[in-house]
């Protein structure tokens, strides 16, 4: 009698969890881009005041694709108004809450999920830090103990100093092609979309943006 029990309790621990999982709960809202054990990527697209219910993310950092109006309410009914700009990121620690798209026009957002209990990430300090090589292509919005966010800005032609990173996830906010140089000296081809998103293990390499346009992407290093 007591097995049964244990097991249905672990079946509605289950179902609870799964239940406040945005991908259960807000069907074709949000797409899986990538998951790794120390990281989920999400992609959410709203259409014009699309809803979704009450559902929960670890600690997290958004970036912004488009412009964002939307309301966010907690379990205990409190809401409030969240109004961003394509191109911006913000970190937000764990939360549960349901969001209303209050705008006329579709959102769309890249959420990194960092996940509890995770490994630490490999490559954390690194020792060619663009950010000190590069300061002025190399912008820093947000840095704390779990990530660090570069706002990385390339002008047309622009080949950058060889450099390094931790373990990172890539979002690029416009059109970018890139010849990228490795530490052992191969290149590799680097066309992009805007709001591709790519996840790179540590890596050193030098940047060339072969495009004739600025290109600007973000890189949310992990610790």
């Amino acid at each position: 009698m007591f097995r049964i029990a244990w097991a249905l309790l672990l079946l509605a621990a289950a179902g609870t969890l799964s239940a406040q999982d945005p991908i259960q709960v807000s069907t074709g809202a949000y797409q899986v881009e990538l998951d790794n054990v120390w990281v989920r990527v999400l992609r959410v697209k709203h259409p014009p005041h699309g809803k979704s219910p009450m559902h929960e993310h670890p600690a997290t950092v958004a970036v912004f694709l488009t412009d964002v109006h939307e309301k966010v309410t907690a379990p205990d009914g409190k809401s409030e108004e969240i109004s961003r700009r394509a191109g911006e990121v913000a970190f937000n620690e764990a939360t549960r809450h349901a969001e209303e798209n209050l705008s006329d026009q579709p959102l769309e957002a890249v959420l990194i999920e960092l996940k509890p209990g995770g490994p630490k990430a490999k490559g954390w300090p690194v020792s060619l830090d663009p950010v000190k090589l590069d300061p002025k292509h190399h912008e820093v919005p947000i840095e704390n103990d779990r990530v660090r966010v570069l706002r990385t800005v390339l002008e047309p032609h622009l080949r950058g100093p060889m450099h390094e990173h931790p373990a990172y996830v890539v979002v690029y906010l416009t059109e970018l092609h890139t010849t990228m140089t490795l530490g052992d000296g191969k290149t590799v081809d680097n066309p992009r979309k805007p709001g591709d998103v790519a996840w790179r293990d540590p890596y050193r390499h030098s940047t060339e943006n072969i495009g004739d346009h600025t290109a600007m992407e973000i890189q949310v290093e992990l610790k």
